[in-house]
């Protein structure tokens, strides 16, 4: 009964202990996977990170809006793809501008 009692104090001991969130990420580790199955507002922030980055990449100071829907359903139907799903984003985006 004490080791019961004893193992109940300690979990919730431990249950009091504050989290620590994830606060970053190496987005070029993201793969086609994770992609797919974050939560629709966590792939539009991605998506953007993304757009921003490679924009960089090339010294673009715009975003052609025109083209932000079209090359984001590129990269997901890229990423839906069976094969493809270990891929990360990077190379996905990188293969698709070829």
């Amino acid at each position: 009964m004490r080791k019961i009692i004893a193992i109940a104090i300690v979990a919730t001991a431990f249950s009091a202990l504050p989290t620590q969130a994830q606060v970053s990420v190496d987005m070029s580790l993201i793969s086609c996977k994770q992609f797919l199955d974050a939560p629709p507002d966590r792939q539009a922030l991605i998506a953007n990170w993304m757009r921003g980055y490679f924009s960089a990449t090339k010294n673009f100071t715009t975003i052609d809006m025109r083209y932000e829907k079209r090359n984001t359903e590129k990269v997901l139907g890229f990423c839906k793809r069976g094969k493809n799903k270990n891929e990360t984003l990077f190379k996905a985006i990188e293969k698709l501008a070829k």
